[in-house]
Formats: C-alpha cells, sequence, structure tokens
C-alpha cells in the first residue's frame, strides 16, 4: 500500500510540473499574511462566489520580483506583494488560497485572461486593461536600467544607440513601450530573469530595463552590476483579475484601499525588499 501511495504521489508531481510551464502550490492562511480577516466590511456572498468561483482563490505569481514573489536566500520564506495580498484576500474572503507560478508575468497576465487564475498584482497598463480589470493603483515604482561591471552607460539616455543589447522580459509591458520608443537599440526579450542574470553576466546583454524593483534584486545576482539612479517611466501597480467579475468589483475595490490605507501595501513591500518605489498615487 505505501509502494501504491508512492507511485501515486509521484504521479501527480509529474502532472502538475506539466501544466502548461507552472508549478502549482497550496499554501495554507499563515496569519503573518492575513491583513484584517474581516475584509474592508460585511461580505456579500456573491463578492466570494465571483472572486474565487471555484472555492479556491488562484494567485498567479512570478518568481523574482518583490511585487510578485521573492524567496529568502538563506530561510527559503516567500514573499511578495502579490503572495501577501493574495493571501489577504483569500483570508478576507473565507477561501483557501492556490498559488499559481509561472516564469515571466506575460504567462500571469494569460492566465488571467482564461480565468486560470482569480488574481495577480501587476502593472495596471491600457494595453493589460483590454483583457484583464484593475482596480486603482496600490503603489508606483520607477522604472529603469540596470548595467552590468564596467558599463559606458550612465543613464537611459545613453541606451537609443546602435549596437546596444537592451533585454526586456518577454511579453513585458517593458517590452511594448520600450519597442516603440526605441530607434537604434536592439531589444532582446528574455524568457524568465534568470535566464536576463545569465545573459548579462555572459556579456549578452548590455543593460536590461524593467520596474526598479526587480533591477535592484537582479542586482544582487549579477556582481558588479548597477541601477541607473535616472528613470524612463512609471508603473503604476494593481491588483487584476479576470474580466467579467463585475459583481466583486466593489468589493475587491474596497479590499485594495482598506490594504493602502491601514500600511499593509507598505509591510509587505518592506518584507519583499522592494525598492524603487515613486510616491503612493
Amino acid at each position: 500500500m505505501r509502494s501504491l501511495h508512492l507511485t501515486l504521489s509521484l504521479w501527480l508531481l509529474a502532472a502538475m510540473l506539466a501544466l502548461g510551464g507552472c508549478v502549482r502550490t497550496w499554501e495554507t492562511r499563515d496569519p503573518q499574511y492575513a491583513a484584517s480577516a474581516s475584509g474592508p466590511g460585511s461580505l456579500a456572498p456573491e463578492a466570494q462566489q465571483t472572486l474565487a468561483p471555484t472555492g479556491v482563490l488562484r494567485v498567479g505569481v512570478y518568481l523574482g520580483s518583490p511585487t510578485s514573489w521573492v524567496q529568502d536566500a538563506r530561510t527559503g520564506a516567500s514573499h511578495g506583494v502579490a503572495f501577501e495580498l493574495g493571501h489577504a484576500l483569500g483570508q478576507a474572503l473565507g477561501v483557501p488560497v492556490q498559488i499559481v507560478r509561472y516564469p515571466r508575468v506575460a504567462e500571469v497576465i494569460e492566465a488571467l485572461k482564461r480565468a486560470e487564475v482569480d488574481m495577480t498584482f501587476t502593472n495596471a497598463t491600457p494595453a493589460r486593461a483590454k483583457d484583464v480589470d484593475f482596480t486603482p493603483p496600490l503603489i508606483q515604482l520607477e522604472l529603469g536600467v540596470l548595467v552590468p561591471s564596467g558599463s559606458a552607460i550612465q543613464s537611459f539616455a545613453q541606451i537609443d544607440r546602435a549596437g546596444v543589447r537592451l533585454g526586456v522580459s518577454q511579453g513585458s509591458s517593458s517590452q511594448g513601450v520600450l519597442g516603440q520608443r526605441l530607434k537604434l537599440a536592439r531589444l532582446v526579450p528574455v524568457a524568465s530573469l534568470d535566464v536576463a542574470q545569465q545573459q548579462l553576466q555572459r556579456g549578452e546583454l548590455d543593460a536590461f530595463a524593467t520596474n526598479k524593483g526587480i533591477l535592484f534584486e537582479l542586482s544582487e545576482k549579477v556582481p558588479g552590476s548597477q541601477v541607473l539612479t535616472d528613470r524612463w517611466g512609471l508603473e503604476n501597480l494593481a491588483i487584476a483579475i479576470p474580466k467579467g467579475r463585475e459583481a466583486g468589483r466593489a468589493y475587491l475595490n474596497d479590499f485594495a484601499q482598506a490594504r493602502v490605507r491601514e500600511g499593509d501595501v507598505q509591510r509587505m513591500s518592506e518584507r519583499a525588499g522592494l525598492r524603487g518605489l515613486a510616491q503612493t498615487p
């Protein structure tokens, strides 16, 4: 019997790893991440049914961004604004939370469009708003550039030159904006932040562009690299949910505003080591 259970467990693990390149894991409702368990007010039944229609709140995250999900190298503990907001919302709704992990943010957005996850926390761009719904922004982040050791590039103004290879996350909002803005530099879409780290270390990229929260995290893994002090824009980050869930929007907006007002988002950002914050909207 024990052998049969082991075989079934291994089969289930293999099936999970094969699901679209993502790893799905169950997370308990840890009080560390519970912000005002009762939520912003009395919970209407339609809010729970709308925001977590399967009875489980599925939270989409990707590794390497403090706004989404990071792991402490020493303890292995998980942090991240999306990660913690998901736990807080699950607590408020009274449902268990499932963290669904993807290699990059574009895959999280695609999962939201297909209603394979119920929420995430990400840059609320007009292009994305055509496919998913957002709360009002909770925080703003500066957009910047990371350059490797010994780089002659000292500002964003020096990026748009012939021969400069600028890395961006494949399918990201940075790729869309910089693809229209830059005329001479060559954009290099990368599959994940781990790949970006490797390409910077091998000298295959001259710079990497995204929000500074990710850049400061990445800089610690690329010896000698630096995040340039200037910025080329701002990201407005908000909770995102699939289209068609209007019955839960008012509750979600109240929940989001309460998390900002009560300082929960600030504390989540600090636990994740989020840097590069601009003024709160």
